[in-house]
């Protein structure tokens, strides 16, 4: 998922006051981000394609993603950069499906975008600037002092190996059922092993930040 260079390259934050970090706090934001910027896209997307067909499935998911950009800017909330990310990769999804006639070339898009995404995340990681730091912001102020802990540069590291060996397993799995079964199998197969592998995801970063942030005493009391 041009949205990940400027991730990657986004300056720190660099707040005046760093709050203690409350594990329940960075998990509701979590489930919030996820939900807006991939749960629901998903949820809208699966039940259209079950009642109205692929096409409308297609073109109403990417129309509710552009609808909750402009609510979210409309009322001033701040936008996730999840959210800006899925909608990117939407867009791109759409042009490319229509453009091909093809609803094959839209199921293999999101293959192709988990390997390049799993393959961004190993990039960052051997040029030194591992993108789970950069995401990091949209859940707790990570400053430059912070970044630089040495517990937290290991934590950042490992995430992003943790992020990149995950993606590249669901991208495997996803090209492997695409060509093996039908779409109609495809589809929700496909939809409950990324939530899976989401699951996962979460679970272990969050388990591997609350120990680094006790260690650090980051977490509030």
């Amino acid at each position: 998922m041009t949205v990940i260079a400027l991730a990657i390259s986004a300056p720190l934050a660099a707040p005046l006051h760093r709050p203690h970090l409350c594990l329940g706090a960075v998990a509701r934001r979590a489930v919030v981000n996820l939900s807006i910027g991939c749960l629901v896209p998903a949820a809208v997307f699966y039940t259209l394609f079950a009642v109205a067909g692929v096409w409308f499935a297609i073109l109403a998911t990417l129309a509710w993603s552009y609808g909750t950009l402009a609510w979210r800017a409309l009322t001033g909330r701040r936008t996730s950069a999840l959210l800006v990310l899925t909608t990117a990769v939407l867009t791109g999804r759409t042009v490319v499906a229509l453009a091909t006639a093809s609803p094959f070339v839209y199921f293999l898009q999101p293959i192709v975008s988990d390997g390049l995404l799993a393959s961004v995340f190993l990039v960052s990681l051997v040029a030194g600037r591992p993108l789970a730091g950069r995401i990091a912001g949209d859940f707790y102020p990570v400053d430059e002092e912070l970044a630089a802990r040495s517990r937290i540069a290991r934590l950042f590291r490992g995430l992003t190996m943790l992020w990149a060996v995950l993606w590249l397993a669901k991208s495997t799995i996803g090209l492997w059922l695409l060509l093996t079964v039908p779409l109609e199998t495809y589809v929700p197969l496909k939809a409950g092993i990324a939530l899976g592998i989401n699951i996962t995801s979460g679970v272990i970063t969050l388990a591997a930040v609350a120990h680094v942030a006790r260690r650090e005493r980051l977490l509030a009391s």
